[in-house]
């Protein structure tokens, strides 16, 4: 990925970590340390992961001191549930179609 290219909502949400990352900074804000301390690898992977959800404004980090204090920024999720619910409307139309259809080849087996 290009230096200049930004990671999108999409694309922040893709990997399972930072999935985890979201879940953990939905009940609380956070440090970097203590986000690390909930997975098996270093201080500098969940910083890569941290800069990808920062680069979708996923997350947002406040310097406290010494420390960076993460936070969630449930803003750009908007994006994904609007797409999801696209989808999720066209999948209950066709399932409630394939209803339909079953229904009606159980009526005529049984007439």
């Amino acid at each position: 990925m290009a230096a200049a290219e930004k990671y999108d909502v999409f694309q922040a949400i893709a990997d399972p970590t930072r999935r985890e990352v979201l879940h953990l900074l939905a009940t609380k804000e956070r440090s970097i340390a203590e986000i690390t301390t909930h997975f098996d690898m270093s201080r500098t992977a969940i910083a890569k992961h941290l800069h990808v959800l920062a680069d979708a404004e996923l997350v947002r980090g406040t310097k406290v001191g010494r420390e960076k204090i993460f936070m969630l920024q449930p803003e750009p999720l908007t994006e994904l549930k609007q797409w999801l619910a696209f989808y999720e409307q066209f999948w209950n139309n066709k399932l409630t179609k394939l209803k339909y259809v079953v229904e009606s080849e159980t009526r005529k087996d049984t007439e």
